[in-house]
């Protein structure tokens, strides 16, 4: 009696799994579908267009609305775009026109419009449009959009026009416009527009319009027009126009236009008009320097330019106006208004016999 109640057992399983992959294969391309207790509720077997509950099929095709468990073994027909697909999708590649609720694929999730929820994808996890909540691809994630949210992917992620939340790629993190919160990639993170929060990138991280926040690159961090608040690249930090804070580069700082705050660079700071502490192994330099401005080199001001504020280094020379007081072994303005201290004191436009002085030279 044990045996035959085995044999019947195992025979009604091998039956039912006949029947289902027959009724979901089919399913799949003639839209049959086998359904109990009603049409539009409880478990589905097969390609039902519009059902609620527990749903299996081999590949969705044409599909309205599902909403509930939607198990399926492999990745929809290119009709099935305008899917709506609401609760638990399982499967190989689940996707659909729209998918929201906890979607995990074994290869990856991959939505034509918007995708929502949580999202896990063996390979990558993916949507023409929006993508939105906690969404982990093994290799990468991404929207043609905006993608909003935890955002992890194991070589990269990006999306076509902005990237908001918490956004890490294992190479490399970017949006074709702006990037928002914590973005971190580890070769680069980078932005075609703003890039805004602590942007951490291990060769670079760049915008092509502005970035502010805390930026670091391993190598550079800059942008094409402004960046504010802590910038650090391991070789150099600069931004097209303006720059504001605190800024550190191995190599250099500089900004096209105006250079603000606290500026470090191991060989040259410089900018166009460069204000508060400024501190360069060899060079400080700018067409207007205002504030307080140290080099083991030199303090350069460039022709008709001036400094204000204080300036110390071995050479500091001021082809312009100097207001203020400058230390070093040699001392050059073209004219005075304050103290120069040093070994030779030199004041183009003072009077014969005051232009060139040891120790000391001053003008008012």
């Amino acid at each position: 009696m044990k045996k035959s109640k085995k044999r019947i057992t195992r025979f009604l399983a091998a039956a039912g799994l006949a029947l289902f992959l027959i009724v979901a294969g089919n399913g799949a391309l003639s839209g049959q579908s086998l359904d109990f207790p009603a049409k539009n509720w409880g478990v589905s077997f097969g390609n039902s267009k519009e059902f609620s509950g527990l749903r299996f099929n081999f590949r969705d095709s044409r599909v309205q609305r599902i909403s509930g468990i939607n198990v399926t073994f492999w990745q929809p027909r290119k009709d099935n775009t305008e899917a709506i697909v609401r609760g638990l999708s399982l499967g190989v590649i689940p996707g659909g026109g729209y998918l929201s609720g906890i979607q995990i694929g074994l290869l990856g999730v991959a939505s034509d419009k918007n995708l929502a929820g949580i999202s896990i994808g063996g390979l990558g996890v993916g949507s023409g449009g929006d993508v939105i909540g906690i969404n982990i691809g093994g290799l990468g994630a991404g929207a043609g959009e905006t993608m909003s949210g935890l955002n992890l992917g194991g070589l990269g992620m990006g999306a076509g026009k902005n990237l908001v939340g918490i956004n890490i790629g294992g190479l490399g993190a970017g949006a074709g416009e702006n990037m928002t919160g914590l973005n971190i990639g580890g070769l680069g993170v980078g932005s075609g527009e703003d890039l805004i929060g602590i942007n951490i990138g291990g060769i670079g991280a760049g915008a092509g319009r502005n970035m502010k926040g805390l930026n670091i690159g391993g190598i550079g961090a800059g942008a094409g027009e402004d960046v504010q608040g802590i910038t650090i690249g391991g070789i150099a930090a600069g931004a097209g126009e303006n720059m504001t804070g605190l800024n550190i580069g191995g190599v250099a700082v500089g900004a096209g236009n105006r250079l603000v705050g606290v500026n470090v660079g191991g060989i040259a700071v410089g900018g166009k008009e460069v204000q508060g502490l400024n501190v360069a192994g060899i060079a400080v330099g700018g067409e207007v320097l205002k504030g307080i401005h140290l080099s083991s080199g030199t303090v350069l001001v460039t022709k008709n330019g001036r400094m204000v504020g204080f300036a110390a280094s071995p050479f500091n020379y001021i082809r312009g106006n100097q207001t203020g007081l400058s230390i070093g072994i040699v001392n050059y303005a073209w004219s005075l208004r304050g103290v120069q201290l040093g070994l030779v004191n030199i004041v183009r436009d003072n009077p014969k016999g005051l232009k060139v002085l040891p120790v000391f030279n001053a003008g008012f």
